[in-house]
């Protein structure tokens, strides 16, 4: 019998075939979802309602990378959900099969091959880069060394209008009190390496735009890396007449998602200078905005844009002095839901609720830039829905009735 280790399990993984090589488990067992490249088999099935990814790899690794994935989830790092680690597997005729890693399949999520399935524009795969740069550092921030960075080790969800990067593959990763230089400097060198070639696999086989150099692309994930870095970590010094700067420094890392959790002001002798260096920043500060005030969880850049919309709502019905919770809630059950209940239940797979709302309120745009008046959200919405949403692929998996036997 093998061995499970897990901390929340599911007792529906225990009656998997772990006994049969995954790579000859039958397509009923499986569910259809797109793959990255990977060293290892990785496959996909679905047991009570959920989703699981499940890779076969040696003990070892399997368990290190386990702990780690356990260790980034405790510190809210941007990466998958681990489940579990089967280990002591035995085939049929008695042999040692290799472990497994289970993690929980991240909704709504496309390896990059997958949004590669058609050419990207060029505007496109700058902000899948930028998703990817964001990635390395919230990590590095972290104390995370990869060891690997890559578009194959990187899942990605879209975030109103940009994407947002998730780590699917820790098996080379490392968690220290502090990453050095030496160790964000190999990360990065990985990942300018592995991206060169997996874009020139992609050039071969036609699915990047020409006007997509990759060599190009690739030299600017170190400017990209440096400028976010400075802007999160570098100190600045100012005169003690321009104390403004500290709540400019303080905006400009929250425009970019992060908060600041403690400042290090150092003053001169005759306290004329001033020195900041922002000493613990912490990605999310919109979506965190958002979730105290409507219970909304979404990505970043979909929080801040339903923030403007929640802000643009306070102006509009001149509530801008009143409790920012009650003007919320306003507009959550008049906005928000309304907008999201205009997608049939057959459509509702397309996209999640946050991005929908994101992509009505481009549409709204659109369609008043070209009646020449402001179009109301709501017609908005009902166009949108069936001359944009009917035609997009569906992005999230499709469950099956309670009623089937799982899995299937």
């Amino acid at each position: 019998m093998p061995r499970f280790v897990a901390t929340r399990p599911d007792t529906g993984l225990l009656s998997l075939p772990w006994d049969v090589p995954l790579e000859d488990w039958p397509e009923d067992q499986l569910v259809a979802l797109p793959r990255g490249i990977s060293r290892h088999v990785v496959r996909f099935v679905r047991v009570n309602g959920s989703v699981y990814a499940i890779k076969e790899v040696m003990e070892h690794l399997a368990l290190h990378e386990y702990r780690l994935l356990r260790d980034l989830e405790r510190l809210e790092s941007p990466s998958v959900e681990p489940v579990g680690v089967i280990t002591d597997r035995l085939d049929r005729n008695g042999e040692p099969i290799d472990s497994i890693l289970i993690t929980r399949h991240l909704q709504f999520s496309l390896p990059y091959r997958a949004l590669f399935s058609s050419t990207l524009r060029p505007d496109t795969v700058n902000r899948l880069i930028d998703a990817l740069v964001a990635l390395i550092v919230r990590l590095h921030l972290l104390g995370f060394f990869w060891g690997d960075c890559s578009l194959s080790n990187t899942l990605f969800r879209r975030d109103a209008g940009a994407f947002a990067a998730y780590l699917v593959d820790a098996e080379t990763g490392e968690l220290h009190q502090d990453i050095s230089n030496g160790q964000r400097a190999h990360d990065l060198y990985t990942a300018e390496i592995n991206l060169f070639g997996e874009l020139l696999d992609l050039q071969e086989g036609g699915l990047l735009d020409p006007d997509i150099d990759p060599q190009e692309t690739v030299e600017s994930i170190q400017k990209r890396y440096e400028a976010l870095w400075a802007e999160l970590t570098a100190p600045e010094e100012f005169t003690t007449d321009e104390m403004h700067r500290l709540d400019s420094r303080i905006r400009r890392l929250n425009e970019l998602g992060f908060d600041v959790a403690e400042i290090d002001i150092i003053t001169d002798w005759d306290g004329s200078q001033v020195r900041i260096q922002p000493k613990v920043v912490d990605a999310g500060h919109h979506s965190r905005r958002l979730l105290r005030l409507t219970g909304l969880d979404v990505e970043e850049n979909q929080a801040r844009r339903l923030l403007n919309d929640l802000d643009a709502f306070a102006a509009a019905t001149d509530q801008q002095n009143e409790d920012e919770e009650i003007v919320a809630h306003q507009w959550l059950t008049t906005v928000f839901e309304p907008v999201v209940r205009t997608v049939p239940r057959d459509l509702n797979r397309k996209l999640e609720p946050a991005e929908v709302f994101h992509e009505v309120l481009e549409h709204r745009w659109f369609l008043s830039e070209q009646a020449g008046h402001e179009i109301d959200t709501m017609e908005a919405a009902r166009s949108y829905v069936e001359d944009v949403l009917a035609a997009k692929p569906d992005e999230k998996l499709a469950l099956p009735s309670p009623t089937l036997t799982e899995p299937e």
